[in-house]
């Protein structure tokens, strides 16, 4: 992988990893565009690693404030408060995409990953962001949902598995349908980004390790840091702005892709 390779694919996964425009669509656009190979196994694991530390890093003071109230209720049997159950949500929330994952594993990485599929969940979901981004009630704030709320968000998660769905744009569109604020839906996003980008990554890893593929360090550690660096300041510009900007940017940008990969693929 040459320098602008590794730079273009970093970039992009750290920024798409988050804002709900599809991380695999432009992670397929990017080479089809600059005529690139596929960048393999290794980096994917960089870039991500990059992404989860980018997110863990920008939530640090919550997650240890969560972290510390949970194991506190486990070991000291201490009531539970707003972080320790927060804990509890975001674990129901992921195993939806766990259980799906393991189950369709096949059909997602082989019979999904057509130009076309992709195409119709961007242009699909970005409407359904579109129309709870208008009609949705938005009026809690993340540490007001329940296990119902929870267990709704992952199982929209589980449609992430289609490419071209955006991982973060189908957990937004069920938070504000669920009534939660536009950041409220944002932050509960990036917080279950952690445990699902941290499994996907284990069994990528895990795939890596046993596969004996050569590993070009460099890249790897180049793309890792490019891909926080992005990832960060996406989380930290997004959630200043989606405020008072709103989901229409991004669901005009996932109609102009998707008609972009339409016309590709024609």
């Amino acid at each position: 992988m040459d320098s602008l390779q590794i730079f273009l694919l970093a970039i992009v996964q750290g920024l798409t990893e988050f804002l709900p425009i599809s991380s695999s669509a432009h992670l397929i656009l990017t080479p089809m565009l600059f005529g690139y190979h596929d960048q393999g196994l290794a980096f994917d694991v960089a870039v991500h690693l990059g992404s989860l530390l980018a997110v863990t890093t920008f939530f640090r003071h919550e997650l240890l404030d969560m972290a510390g109230d949970f194991f506190r209720s486990l070991i000291r049997g201490a009531p539970q408060t707003q972080n320790s159950q927060m804990v509890w949500l975001l674990i129901l929330a992921t195993l939806p995409i766990m259980i799906a994952g393991e189950l369709f594993i096949s059909l997602v990485e082989h019979d999904l990953r057509s130009i076309w599929v992709i195409a119709a969940t961007t242009i699909l979901f970005g409407l359904l962001l579109f129309w709870y981004d208008r009609k949705g009630t938005q009026l809690r704030d993340e540490y007001s949902t329940d296990w119902r709320d929870a267990l709704t968000i992952g199982l929209f998660q589980v449609l992430a598995l289609i490419p071209g769905t955006s991982r973060s744009g189908i957990t937004m569109t069920a938070g504000m349908m669920l009534g939660l604020t536009r950041e409220a839906a944002s932050r509960f996003s990036f917080l279950l980004s952690i445990p699902t980008i941290l499994m996907s990554g284990s069994l990528v890893t895990l795939e890596l390790i046993t596969a004996r593929t050569a590993v070009d360090w460099s890249a790897m550690l180049f793309g890792a840091l490019l891909s926080f660096v992005s990832a960060y300041l996406c989380i930290h510009l997004f959630l200043q702005l989606i405020g008072r900007i709103g989901m229409l940017p991004f669901v005009i940008y996932r109609l102009l892709l998707g008609g972009l990969l339409i016309w590709i693929a024609l």
